[in-house]
């Protein structure tokens, strides 16, 4: 039984985190944004949905199908944001800070040790 319940989450994550990269292929598609504005509002539509008290069901339902997508940076942001603005001004200017610091080190280093170990180059054609 325990199996079918790990399975379950499995699919639920999938399902969300698949249609959070569907909604925004759908926008590639279909508009002429750039890459950059399409990350940047994603992240916003998470800061959004997470003030509005929206993000976090999505959270509990989905685990890591809502917060590995880009919205879910802007969900972690608005978190800490909210979070540190319960203790005061200072907190809630650094909570977002302190709560995205540990994935923005991962990725930094992990991203140094890749570039150390390959090297990149121009695609010939």
């Amino acid at each position: 039984m325990e199996y079918l319940a790990i399975l379950l989450m499995f699919v639920k994550a999938f399902a969300v985190g698949g249609l959070i990269c569907m909604l925004a292929q759908i926008v590639i598609n279909f508009t002429d944004l750039t890459a950059g504005k399409i990350l940047v509002m994603f992240m916003l539509f998470g800061i959004a949905l997470t003030a509005l008290g929206l993000y976090q069901p999505l959270v509990e339902f989905a685990g890591a199908g809502a917060t590995v997508p880009i919205s879910g940076f802007g969900y972690l942001l608005a978190n800490g944001a909210m979070k540190g603005a319960e203790k005061g001004l200072f907190e809630a200017l650094t909570g977002p800070l302190a709560a995205a610091s540990a994935g923005v080190s991962a990725a930094v280093v992990f991203s140094f040790l890749m570039a150390l170990l390959f090297h990149s180059h121009t695609k010939q054609n």
